[in-house]
């Protein structure tokens, strides 16, 4: 018995179809040598290539080609001089040898342009074509005064063409058609190919949109044309791996002579080599249909009336096309159709052991997934046999996990249109409507790419990186919206925002919007975001990041209440464009209001439910730059903030905890027991599924959003891996959650322990996004940890919430404003923490270094909190200079300040004296209040050549405030303070 389990299925075949690989070599432009007269009597009306254009419409086919007519040869060799053709089709005149002889010439000037000869037939016609050498002619077609031919000609030339990189390489399917009659030919061929591409049609309905779907239509099984036994026996060997089905005359050449029973041999080779390929026997003489049938070939009379209907039939019922009819194998009745890849997902456990073992066992599943271009699930089933009926349930699992890790590979980085009857639990992103996704909904679908194109995202060390669920709301429902309720005009006004709000949740929705709202319910069991998408937001040189609304709606069981819920959470989206924030961050950068417009984005929250509320296990946000660099680490090891909940903890300003990916041992904020228990989450952010049916949405989008003590939401178990327990007797932190104590979220097991690959996933996340977007990024995210991970080998699911370059204003640094002199600075740090110009700064507060005195440094941080309450009352930012570490607990190392006494610094300054050195803290003592209020630090020891401090400079300058052992200088234009972060190079320049 096979041995099917997950790991190998992804082994095999988790990678797309390289569909736009296919029919790379196209036919766009054709000459036609052809009278005036031939030319019309062909057309008709003289319209061959408008003809042929409406039949590539109608079979929505891309790229119709475009023709050129030449009356005779002088001037097809002038079009041949001044252009570039893809196809000579070439009607023969009254001497009907001249055309084989040009052909010849053509030929040994243009060999790589086919030739094809297209004539109406006679008797006398096909006499003299037998007696002409055609080493100069690809094919002598009959002209029966139908388009198709045209069309067929054409898709037959570029099957050809196409036929070793499609066929070998992507794994495209084929029919060898075999038949040496002219008369035949041309009138079979237009026939086939006409059925295939309509099917081709038809299996393209699986594609997600329009693009996939014009892209899947590439897939369509190609047609092999030989005309004696060594062409065929020449393809076969070559594709016969690939072969759907053969469909061949009996009588044809056999090393140059007619053999009468040349057909049932090739198919007798073919049989022993694949004792279940399908094979068609055509023939005009009647003995033949025993041969055949004996054989269990399938037999089509050439006499027939009804030969090409009984063609279409032929190839539809045995080489796997239409619908998948499931059969008795005892009485070959028709049990049940099966008429896509859904429907085969969902029947494949109903359909009767015997007859699933029958039909796979004799390759039907495969060539019905081949007909269909489901290549990758048609490979492996097509790749196992199966030999017992005891392997019946073997061959569900294999069928039923192949169509699942297929329907998510092909969701996945395609943005599909939103359809009621199509969306299901497998889908992962669509939109609905057809204007733009918007910023926030372009980064989720770039995400989605990223994730398809890089497969160990469906295993990250045991945890599954994803997108959640999503359906984008595009910017013409928007428009239609503001439409279709006239909400411009209040809108726009000067009214307060509740006024606003209120309007806009008065108004209504378009009315297509509730049916997909309910079919969206059927599939997302979780509470929803709805989440703004304006165009401006994440823009590449626009932050507008957390300018509008987030709602978060719970998942109620009253689909109404949740309908009403969903409504109004967008509507509120949709006000919040024109709230009074909204607008004023508009005026600032210079946009115009009503040239916004919005998207939603609808995604499923992140979390499970515990007790009463729902959030997942965490939520962060990563940067791919790191401009707080400590101890080893550097700025390009990115920064990751990370707390339990939801996120808008991290965005409220919350206590996260703060890491380096590349450095997950080292966290500063629990390297010791009193930065622990100060500066540790106390709280988290949960949804509350208690949320009143009536109550109304506000401006506030957080309303329904509940703050939880860490630990109350320890007890429901949620925390498992992220709390450590302080222990009071033995004043020491223990990486467990057992015995008593106060919980304290260290994420100690995930970051030390990696019960979980936080670290690593967040690393991968931020290092791929910023190699394919080409620029530093930050990220968001939110996991969701098994609590088994301890034991398990699936340790959870992260979900990559979104991706946008970082593009604030005062990050795009040019490095030239460091180059300056000492001569024209008061400071210059090599040691700097921070990035980018820092403006509006007038004061320096420095400790006088000639009157330092350590005794004295408890004093000294007194009077530097008053002085601090004093700017910050007058809210004015300056720079603080003093010797030693500011914030040590030890007064000899430093001046022993709390954050609060010197929290309106803009700048800190750590410099050494002569005599007093002492290590630099890099703010390790402020480190969390640094990070979340941009504050700059740096450390500067001119004694060891290590920076450059012009205290007599600052001397020289008149005092505002002076005591023995403080001064303040006043500069009447603002300082300029560069840092780069990257490189932790910082100055400050002379006014």
């Amino acid at each position: 018995m096979v041995n099917v389990n997950d790991s190998l299925l992804s082994r095999l075949y988790l990678k797309d179809t390289a569909f736009q690989q296919l029919m790379q070599k196209r036919i766009f432009n054709v000459l036609l040598i052809a009278t005036p007269y031939d030319a019309f009597m062909m057309e008709e009306d003289g319209r061959v290539e408008e003809q042929v254009y409406f039949e590539y419409v109608s079979l929505n086919l891309s790229s119709p080609p475009r023709f050129e007519k030449a009356a005779n040869y002088a001037e097809a060799y002038e079009a041949l001089a001044r252009k570039s053709f893809d196809l000579i089709i070439a009607m023969p005149g009254v001497d009907v040898s001249e055309t084989f002889r040009e052909a010849r010439k053509i030929d040994g000037m243009y060999p790589e342009i086919p030739f094809v000869v297209l004539t109406p037939f006679s008797k006398e016609v096909r006499r003299r074509i037998a007696n002409e050498d055609l080493a100069g002619v690809d094919y002598v077609f009959s002209w029966l005064g139908n388009v198709d031919l045209i069309l067929a000609i054409i898709k037959l030339i570029e099957d050809r063409m196409n036929a070793e990189n499609d066929i070998l390489e992507v794994g495209v399917q084929a029919i060898i058609l075999i038949e040496d009659s002219i008369r035949f030919y041309s009138s079979v061929l237009p026939h086939l190919f006409k059925y295939l591409l309509k099917q081709s049609m038809e299996f393209s309905t699986e594609a997600l949109n329009d693009h996939e779907r014009m892209l899947r239509m590439r897939g369509r099984p190609k047609v092999l044309f030989a005309r004696d036994y060594e062409e065929a026996m020449a393809l076969y060997d070559k594709y016969g791996d690939h072969i759907l089905g053969v469909i061949s005359d009996v009588r044809f050449p056999v090393a140059g002579e007619k053999d009468p029973d040349a057909g049932i041999r090739f198919a007798d080779h073919v049989r022993e080599k694949c004792p279940y390929m399908p094979i068609i026997i055509e023939s005009q003489e009647s003995e033949n249909k025993e041969k055949a049938e004996s054989r269990g070939y399938v037999f089509l009379d050439k006499n027939s009336k009804t030969l090409p209907q009984d063609l279409r039939n032929a190839v539809g019922r045995h080489f796997g096309f239409g619908d998948f009819i499931v059969t008795d194998p005892s009485t070959g009745m028709e049990i049940m159709r099966i008429r896509d890849l859904k429907g085969l997902q969902t029947n494949v456990f109903n359909i009767p052991s015997d007859s699933l073992f029958y039909h796979c066992s004799s390759n039907d599943v495969s060539r019905w997934l081949y007909s269909r271009a489901l290549f990758p699930i048609a490979e492996v089933v097509k790749t196992y046999r199966f030999t017992k009926m005891e392997e019946a349930p073997v061959v569900r699992k294999l069928l039923f996990e192949c169509i699942v890790k297929y329907r998510r590979m092909k969701n996945r980085g395609v943005v599909a249109i939103f359809r009621k009857d199509r969306f299901d639990f497998y889908s992962n992103f669509a939109r609905i409507g057809e204007g733009s996704l918007g910023g926030k909904g372009r980064g989720l679908a770039f995400i989605d790419q990223i994730i398809k194109r890089n497969p160990v995202c469906d295993d990250f060390q045991g945890v599954e990186i994803k997108i959640p669920r999503t359906v984008v709301l595009c910017t013409d429902m928007f428009d239609q919206f503001m439409e279709m309720n006239n909400l411009y005009p209040v809108a726009l006004s000067s009214r307060p925002d509740d006024e606003i709000l209120r309007h806009f949740l008065h108004a209504r929705l378009p009315e297509s919007l509730i049916g997909d709202f309910l079919a969206l319910f059927d599939v997302i069991d979780k509470p929803i975001a709805v989440r703004s998408s304006s165009l401006l937001e994440d823009s590449h040189y626009q932050p507008f990041a957390g300018i509008y609304s987030t709602y978060m709606i719970p998942h109620l069981d009253d689909k109404k209440v949740r309908l009403r819920m969903l409504c109004d959470a967008v509507k509120s989206v949709y006000a919040s464009v024109f709230f009074a924030d909204s607008k004023a961050y508009m005026n600032a950068t210079s946009n115009v209001i009503d040239q916004e417009k919005m998207a939603i984005i609808l995604q499923e929250v992140v979390g499970d439910m515990h007790g009463e509320y729902y959030y997942p296990s965490f939520s962060g946000v990563g940067r791919s730059l790191n401009y707080y660099p400590i101890n080893e680490e550097v700025a390009e090891d990115g920064v990751v903030e990370v707390a339990a909940g939801l996120g808008k903890y991290i965005v409220d300003g919350g206590l996260s905890l703060r890491f380096s990916p590349k450095h997950p041992d080292h966290v500063l904020q629990t390297s010791t027991v009193d930065l622990a228990l100060r500066d540790t989450q106390t709280k988290l952010y949960a949804l509350s599924q208690d949320t009143p049916e009536s109550m109304d949405f506000k401006t506030d989008d957080g309303f329904n959003i509940v703050k939880v003590p860490v630990a109350d939401a320890f007890k429901t178990g949620a925390l498992k891996y992220l709390i450590s327990t302080f222990d009071f007797q033995d004043r020491m932190i223990r990486d467990s959650a057992f015995g008593n104590g106060r919980r304290l979220v260290t994420f100690a097991n995930v970051l030390r322990q990696k019960v979980y690959p936080l670290a690593d996933a967040v690393d991968f996340m931020l290092s791929t996004g910023q190699y394919e977007m080409g620029r530093p990024v930050e990220i968001e995210f939110a996991g969701v940890i098994n609590p088994d991970a301890m034991k398990s080998e699936h340790k959870g699911t992260l979900y990559w919430l979104q991706i946008r370059p970082i593009v604030d204003k005062k990050e795009m640094l040019d490095d030239s404003i460091l180059d300056v002199d000492d001569n024209d600075l008061i400071l210059r740090s090599e040691s700097a923490l921070g990035h980018g110009v820092m403006e509006g700064v007038r004061h320096v507060v420095y400790v006088k270094p000639k009157s330092f005195n350590s005794m004295r440094n408890p004093e000294v941080a007194k009077e530097i909190e008053q002085i601090n309450k004093d700017f910050i009352d007058r809210n004015e930012p300056y720079i603080l200079i003093g010797p030693g570490r500011w914030g040590s607990s030890d007064p000899a190392l430093g001046v022993p300040v709390r954050w609060p006494q010197i929290a309106g610094a803009r700048l800190i300054v750590e410099s050494a004296l002569p005599g007093y050195h002492i290590e630099p803290s890099q703010g390790t003592h402020f480190f969390q209040n640094l990070t979340s209020f941009g504050v700059g630090y740096f450390t500067v020891d001119p004694v060891h050549k290590k920076g450059f401090y012009d205290d007599t400079y600052l001397d020289s300058m008149p005092a505002v405030y002076e005591s023995d052992t403080v001064r303040i200088v006043r500069f009447e234009n603002p300082l300029v303070i560069a840092i780069n972060g990257r490189k932790g190079r910082g100055i400050v320049r002379k006014a």
